[in-house]
Parts: C-alpha cells; sequence; structure tokens
C-alpha cells in the first residue's frame, strides 16, 4: 500500500523546504498574463442562487471559535439558509481590490498568495429548499451548481467506511485542491499550501456551522477515487482532501451507493497554459486510501502524542474570563479580517489578549484523526517580542499544562526576519508562533496520510489564531519560513522536529491619512 511508504512523505517535505540559498536559486517568475481564473466556471450549467440576506448568529466569535461543533443527539437539519452561511462565511467574497494587473476578489479565510485553490462541493439529500444531489459552490456568484441529480450520500458513506458523522450527516461538504491556481506562484509548495489553505477555511466552516447550531467535523479518512470520481474530478488538477459533514439526522438508513458514470462536464480553462509539478501528485497520489478496509485500519491509528517534561521557566495562561471577553460575533470578525500588510513594532499586546487566544485556539479539533480527548498533532513555539508580562525570547507552548515555557530569553527580531523568509512582518509582530511537528511519529502511525494531516492541523489552528486575534481587533498573518532554520533556532528542544507553519499577530499598522 502506498499510504505506508512514508519515504514518499519524507521526500516530498525535504525536496519542498526553503532555505536562504534555494530561493536565492529559483530562476521561477510570475507571469500574470498566466494568471489562472480565480474561480471553477461549469458555462454550460444554470447556477441555483443561494439566498444572501441571511439573518447572522449573533454568537461571540470566541465562543464560536473556542468550542468546536459537537454532534447532536437530536435531528439538526440545515436549511438553505444555514448552507448560504456557512459557505459564504467559509469561501464567499468579502471584499474586492482594483490593481493595474486587474481585480482581486479578497475571501472569507485567508490563503497563500490570495489564489484561493480550495473549492466547495455538496453532496446532500433533500434538504428544505434543495433537491438532493452533488453540487459544486460557486463563490464568484454565490451559486450552487447541479453536477449530480439525486441523493449520493450512501457513496459518501461506503468511501468511508461508514463513518458516523458522514453517515448521520443530512449533507457533506467535501473541500478539494486546484494544484495549478496555487502553483502558478508556489510551485511544487503548493501540496504544503494545500492543508494551511484547506485548514484556515475549515476553521470559519467549524466556527460559523457551531454557531448556527450545526455539528461540523473534519473526515480524513476516505477512499480517494470514489469521492473523485462522485465530484468527476481531472485528477491531474484536482483532488479531494477532506470531507466535513454537516448537521445530524438520527435516521442512518443511507441509500445504497449509486453508480457515477464520467460527466465529462465543460469548464473554464484556468490559464491558457499550465504546467505540471510532479512532486505535488506524487505525494498526494502516496497518501491516498484505496479500499474500505485500509479507511478502517488507518483511522484506528490514533495518536499516541507524548506531553514534553516542563524544565525552565513557565508562565500561566492568562485568558480573559469569558464574560469579560469581546462580544464581536462570528460574523463580524470574518467580515473585518484580512491578512495583516504592516505591523506596527511600536506596539505590544498584553499577555491576557495572547493567552485568550493561545486558550481559544488549542481546546480540541473535530476531526477523525485526532482521539476525542482533543490530542493534538503540532506544537507551538514562540518568539515573543512585544507581550506585556513576558519577557522577550522563545518559548515553548505546553498545552495539556495551559502554560508558556521560557527556553532563552533575549531580543530576536533579527532572528525572526530571517526565519520568516526574510520579511518584515515576523520581525515588526508582537509574537510569532511557529507549528512544528515529530514527523516521524506522524508518519509513523498515519502513513502518507499523516502528511496531510498535520498540514491541514496547521492552518486549521493558524485559521482559529486568525479569528481569535482578529476579535481582539488584532492582526495576524500566515507566513513562510526557512524549514531547518527554524528547527535549529528552538532546539535543543526542537530537536527531531520539523517546521509545518508560522502565523505572526501583532497591532496593524495604521495607515497615514493623506
Amino acid at each position: 500500500m502506498n499510504n505506508r511508504n512514508v519515504q514518499a512523505a519524507w521526500n516530498y517535505h525535504n525536496r519542498t523546504k526553503h532555505s536562504y540559498w534555494s530561493v536565492r536559486s529559483d530562476p521561477h517568475f510570475l507571469d500574470w498574463a498566466n494568471r489562472p481564473l480565480p474561480f471553477k466556471i461549469y458555462p454550460k450549467i444554470e447556477p441555483f442562487p443561494l439566498p444572501r440576506d441571511v439573518p447572522q448568529t449573533g454568537v461571540a466569535a470566541l465562543s464560536a471559535v473556542s468550542e468546536p461543533a459537537r454532534s447532536s443527539r437530536a435531528d439538526r437539519v440545515p436549511d438553505l439558509q444555514d448552507l448560504a452561511r456557512i459557505l459564504f462565511f467559509s469561501a464567499g467574497i468579502t471584499k474586492e481590490r482594483t490593481h493595474p494587473g486587474g481585480r482581486v476578489y479578497f475571501r472569507a479565510a485567508a490563503c497563500t498568495g490570495a489564489l484561493y485553490e480550495i473549492e466547495l462541493y455538496l453532496v446532500t439529500g433533500d434538504l428544505p429548499g434543495l433537491e438532493g444531489g452533488v453540487y459544486h459552490f460557486n463563490p464568484g456568484d454565490l451559486s450552487l451548481r447541479l453536477l449530480r441529480k439525486g441523493d449520493f450520500r450512501g457513496n459518501l458513506g461506503q468511501a468511508t467506511s461508514m463513518e458516523p458523522a458522514v453517515v448521520h450527516a443530512p449533507v457533506t461538504i467535501i473541500c478539494t485542491g486546484t494544484y495549478w491556481r496555487n502553483a502558478w506562484k508556489y510551485q511544487a509548495r503548493t501540496y504544503r499550501h494545500f492543508g494551511w489553505d484547506t485548514g484556515t477555511l475549515l476553521a470559519n466552516m467549524l466556527a460559523v456551522s457551531g454557531a448556527s447550531g450545526q455539528a461540523a467535523e473534519i473526515v480524513l479518512g476516505f477512499v480517494d477515487a470514489a469521492v473523485n470520481r462522485l465530484l468527476d474530478l481531472d485528477t491531474r488538477r484536482e483532488v479531494s482532501l477532506c470531507l466535513v459533514p454537516i448537521g445530524h439526522t438520527l435516521n442512518s438508513a443511507l441509500p445504497a451507493p449509486k453508480e457515477a458514470p464520467a460527466l465529462g462536464l465543460e469548464t473554464i480553462p484556468l490559464s491558457q497554459h499550465e504546467t505540471e509539478y510532479r512532486a505535488m501528485l506524487q505525494m498526494h497520489d502516496a497518501s491516498s486510501l484505496e479500499s474500505e478496509q485500509e479507511v478502517t485500519e488507518w483511522r484506528r491509528n490514533q495518536p499516541v502524542l507524548l506531553s514534553s517534561a516542563l524544565a525552565g521557566e513557565a508562565i500561566r495562561l492568562q485568558p480573559l474570563p469569558e464574560e469579560e471577553q469581546p462580544k464581536d460575533t462570528i460574523e463580524q470578525v470574518i467580515l473585518r479580517r484580512g491578512s495583516t500588510r504592516r505591523f506596527d513594532k511600536t506596539a505590544s499586546i498584553t499577555l491576557t489578549q495572547l493567552s485568550t487566544v493561545l486558550d481559544c485556539v488549542t481546546r480540541g479539533l473535530p476531526a477523525d484523526f485526532l482521539a476525542p480527548h482533543g490530542a493534538q498533532l503540532n506544537e507551538l513555539y514562540l518568539i515573543v517580542h512585544s507581550v506585556e508580562g513576558l519577557k522577550p525570547g522563545a518559548y515553548f507552548f505546553h498545552r495539556h499544562r495551559r502554560a508558556l515555557e521560557l527556553l532563552d530569553e533575549g531580543e530576536f527580531r533579527a532572528t525572526a526576519y530571517h526565519l520568516g523568509l526574510e520579511q518584515e512582518l515576523p520581525a515588526d509582530a508582537c509574537v510569532d508562533v511557529f507549528f512544528l511537528a515529530d514527523l516521524t511519529r506522524i508518519l509513523g502511525r498515519y502513513g502518507n496520510r499523516g502528511y496531510r494531516a498535520v498540514q491541514l492541523e496547521a492552518g486549521a489552528i493558524g485559521g482559529k489564531l486568525y479569528l481569535a486575534a482578529y476579535a481582539q481587533h488584532l492582526g495576524g498573518t500566515g507566513l513562510t519560513f526557512f524549514d531547518d532554520d527554524v528547527i535549529e533556532f528552538f532546539s535543543p528542544h526542537a530537536k527531531g522536529k520539523s517546521a509545518i507553519f508560522l502565523v505572526a499577530i501583532g497591532k496593524p499598522l495604521k495607515r497615514k491619512q493623506q
């Protein structure tokens, strides 16, 4: 089985590392005339418009982010307004900006390079206001397009080896990744970005689903070929990444799986020409599950993650009590959110603000690859620059102890500048949060599929960091990094781990009025 040959993940990971010399020797340039379309367009399928004036939930953002959407013992069937809310605040267009090269449509969730390579599909039974079918969501006109008519939830039940969340879901959202739309800029490293960008979108989706009273869970255990076939994907260009069952019905009698013949539906080409980066396709193929039995066995491999011993000075988190937390709703915060382009390096945040962020985003993630008690694949390391109540320095976050351990005291803005690919943002931020993981242990438990899982989890926690920061009127942005230099800086504590993701948090620099 390809998934158990973990050398494939190691080859991809090592091949796509950034270093001081790799970024300088790369001849790649951005061909703006060949920039991909930001939307997947089916020109011959009539759109089914989603309602636009949907009532907001009124649920405070920090509450929605911190409390994972739990399964219900009662029927919770989303209606068309629920679906419109979840889809819009996960992947809808919230801002538009015009520049000399054209127009950029900014979405509800952050995405590397604002390229938005993640597509959303729905597989649903009959819902209030919507017939059962397989649909594609187009954020450009906030509509659904029917690809297959009928209830195909039985196909997903079979593909997931009867995962209970899928079996009891009235509707399941499927996230796919479109290689070229991101590889146009990021080349083979795009497969890492699939995890980050799906994750940030899922952070929004889980929060808004929960605020809407609908259970939601991330499902990575499925037979890839079956789901790709159901969505009629050209797998050299687009692949299924994860499933998100939404809602709950007590009726577990799924319809029998149906035949899903090739549709050959016309779509508008993304660019005049595309470049195929074989390393991404090989990584995806190596992490694919090929049978229901393999899915069942894969899902049994729950993580065994050990807590790190506390050796140095520890500072316990001091989060705001719930009654004192900002009451901005999850919808308000998503509409306000945007990746910060400049931080005010003279500003500082408080230990309470940082504590609230860390406490809020690390309470657990509902996912089939994580144990119910809330195990986590990624560990958080911090470089603190200006946090009132914390000495500047390098820290490790002990999640179960809810405490920060000081690893090395010192001013590290110049180091952060270097580690963050020599960008000003991590140097000017108040704190940089690095996601590190023990890939040896993760791949040993999950096979190559674990590489998908660890990248996606980092993106989801990173997306929650965005929301928790913006809920407190702070700013945040995701960044890339020099892989091995990050590990060297945090060693010996981080020895043997791998760098996965980076999010910088601080106070946005206000633009001067002209």
